[in-house]
Order: C-alpha cells, then structure tokens, then sequence
C-alpha cells in the first residue's frame, strides 16, 4: 500500500510538472495563439487587455472606470496594472503576465490537492465508524486529491484561460483558497478567500453558505440518517456526534468583516482621487447586475437580453438573478452534510447564469467535481456527457451553447450523490439486521 501510494505521488508530480511546461511552452507563442480576443476566454471582466486599458487610464491622471473599457476590481488592477506595462526585449508581450497566471493555477492545484485530501481522509474515518471498513478501503482506491488537481491542470479549459490570459485564475484563486481555509477549518483564511473572491466577481457571495456548513459541521459526511441507523452498545447511541460549531460561525463572521473593512479601505484609497467608491461599485457590481455588455459569450443572458424589449429588461433582471437566489435554501437543505459538493453545485450553477461566464469558470467547478470521484463514479450517463461537453466545447466559436450542458452535469451529479447516500443507507440498515441476527 505505501508502495502504491509513493508511486501514485511520484506519477502525480511528473504530470503536474508536465503540464506546467506545456503551459510555459504556449505562453511563448506569439499573441498567444490569438485566444485573447476570444469571447469564451475573455469577457468585460476577465480580459486583461481591459485591465491594461484601465491601467493606462490610471496612469494618465484618469479614473480607470472612463469609458466602458475596465469594469474589474481597484486591487486587481493595482496587482496586474505594473506587469501589463512591462515588456521584455524579444520576448511575446504580456510575458510576465502570463507567467503570472501559470503561477496562478499552481497554486489553485495544489490547494484543490490539498482539499481533497481533507475531504478524503475526513469521509474515510466517517465510513470506519460506521463499520463500513471495505467501502471505506475502496474510496480510497482513486486519490481524489491527486486526480482533481490533474483534472484541473491538464483541463483544456484550463489551460485555454491561462494561455488566453484571462484573470480567471486569480478569481479561482481566491474561491479555491475559501473552500480550502474551510475544509481545514482555517478560519481567517475561508474568510479571506471569500471575501477577496465576493470582491472580485460578486457571485460568489453565495458561497457563504457552504464555507459556514463546513466550519459548522466539518468536511462531507454520509448523512445523518445513516448515523441515526448505526446502533451501538453504549445505549443506543451512535459513536458520531453531528454537532453544529457556532463558535467557527462568530469567528467567520468577526474575520469576514474584518476583511471586507479591509478591502472597502483599500478600494477607497484606491479611488478616492477619482470618483469614489460609489463610482467604482456602479462600474463594477452594477456594470454586473445590469449585463450592459451584450457581446456573445458562453452563457445564456448576453443573447436573452440582446432579443428581449426594453420594457421587459428590469423584470427579466430580477427573475434571472433571483433563479440564482432560490435555488440556495433548497440545495443547502438537501446537500447540507456535503458541504464541499453543495460549493461545486453553487459554482456550476454560477457559471450557468452568471452575466459573463468563460471557460475559466468551466475549469474550477471540473477540478471540484474530480474531488468526488469516488462517490460519483457511477454517474449516469458519463460518457454521453463527456462526448457532449467536447462536442459543444468544440462548437463553441459558433455554437455558444455550453450553459446547456453545465444544467445537465448539475443535475446527474446531485443524482449520482444521492444515489450514493442512498446505498449507503441500505448497507448500514444491511448490516444492522445481520448483527440483530448474530
């Protein structure tokens, strides 16, 4: 078993570095393939040529939000601004951002590595306690950690958005380290990503509600139910105590606002010369909220809006961000002992209707889903959504229908997961009826 493990993380470091240097290799070409200009990679958001626009504006005593050219965060463009106006002799421009980035989804790798070893070892020692010693075996079979972290490096998505330079890794950075600081029950750090992650794209502020599932209640879990079933000898009474943290809940919301003051100074100073944090929230949030950008990407709202009259646009505003609302409490009720699974249905749903979704975001929720190989490895129809996803990916300069298939992937993946908790009802009820027998 050592053996198998030792050559299992040898393997995983040859492909990590492997697709490392395939992304150094593309970073290399000249204007970079030509990716930039494509509306899958960039939107108003992510595009760095935006950001190097607001950049240059700064620089000449102007806000960066003139125009309608940049319409991301202060902090980002303070980060990313310098490196966008340094250029090496002979080398392709953008270099050191592109660096950047690979940078970037190094980090967010590994972080995905770390988790799912988290989540891994934390579902283990659950499935032992209930005396489910060879399925508790055979998860550990695939190390999800390892092959979430592969999935998202050698993800074409992936590697699309880096080369492309879009900012979408460092979005995904700062959603990656929320879920992790969580997972490991590092409190300042969930609250940081979190915070840095709301900054940045607005969406995920409806992560907050797995982040605090998983202070709450710690990592993924069979359900409850499964524990109420498992009788023991001590009075009846299961040797797992599901309790909920409160103390984690104050102290995610001390460091939450903490951080946001933090961030909301920061920003301020940033733009005080300007026009002011009014200007920057109407030219980032609003410019969000209010899809003022109706060139195509691979989302649903851009051609939505683009059809619909002008009367009808403030009611359809409501109704398609408000889908993205309602669906939390009943996904948060049914998937609230998986946590880490509740953020992947999240994110995909995000991507799904957020104004101006790419393939970045594409690539973080299929790193997360790898994290839960083993509990989805009888997904239904896997391979019809495998051959779809490439098919659509494929078609997708002139078919930019991918949002479908994101719907499709959300719902068989919940399916498959409660499939899976279902199975395990079975074999606790299984089990507690052969030792009734003994």
């Amino acid at each position: 078993m050592e053996e198998e493990k030792k050559g299992s993380t040898s393997g995983f470091w040859r492909w990590a570095i492997a697709s490392v240097l395939f992304r150094l290799i593309l970073v290399f070409f000249p204007k970079n393939l030509h990716l930039s200009s494509r509306p899958e990679v960039s939107t108003p958001l992510t595009s760095l040529r935006r950001l190097s626009e607001g950049y240059w504006l700064k620089q000449s005593s102007m806000s960066p939000y003139a125009g309608s050219m940049y319409h991301g965060s202060p902090l980002l463009l303070s980060i990313l601004g310098p490196l966008t106006a340094l250029r090496i002799e002979g080398q392709p421009e953008h270099l050191l951002c592109g660096l950047f980035f690979i940078l970037a989804d190094i980090v967010n790798a590994m972080l995905i590595r770390a988790t799912g070893q988290c989540l891994q070892m934390a579902y283990s020692q659950r499935l032992k306690a209930l005396d489910l010693v060879k399925l508790s075996a055979a998860s550990g079979t695939i190390q999800s950690g390892n092959l979430a972290a592969l999935v998202y490096l050698w993800n074409p998505f992936t590697i699309v958005a880096c080369v492309g330079l879009s900012t979408s890794p460092v979005e995904n950075l700062a959603t990656i380290l929320s879920l992790y600081g969580a997972c490991t029950g590092l409190v300042p750090l969930a609250a940081f990503g979190w915070v840095i992650a709301t900054h940045m794209s607005l969406y995920p502020a409806i992560l907050i509600v797995p982040v605090i599932l998983l202070l709450g209640y710690g990592p993924d879990a069979p359900p409850r139910k499964v524990f109420l079933q498992k009788e023991y000898k001590n009075g009846g009474q299961s040797n797992v105590q599901v309790i909920f943290s409160w103390r984690q809940l104050v102290h995610f919301v001390f460091w939450s606002i903490i951080w946001g003051t933090y961030v909301l100074v920061l920003c301020g100073i940033s733009v005080k010369q300007y026009a002011g944090l009014q200007e920057m929230i109407r030219r980032t949030y609003g410019f969000i909220l209010t899809v003022e950008d109706l060139s195509p990407n691979i989302g649903v709202l851009w051609y939505f809006f683009a059809e619909v009259f002008d009367f009808f646009r403030s009611f359809f505003f409501i109704v398609f961000h408000m889908n993205i609302l309602f669906m939390i409490l009943p996904l948060a009720i049914r998937l609230k002992h998986r946590p880490a699974f509740l953020a992947f249905v999240y994110i995909a749903i995000t991507a799904t209707f957020k104004s101006y979704p790419s393939v970045g975001d594409s690539a973080l929720y299929f790193g997360l889903l790898a994290l839960f190989a083993n509990e989805l490895a009888d997904i239904k129809f896997s391979f019809f959504l495998f051959c779809g996803y490439i098919g659509v990916s494929l078609l997708s300069p002139v078919m930019h229908n991918l949002w479908i298939w994101r719907i499709i992937l959300v719902v068989e993946s919940v399916s498959a997961m409660l499939d899976h908790d279902r199975m395990l009802m079975k074999l606790v009820a299984a089990r507690k009826h052969v030792d009734s027998k003994s």
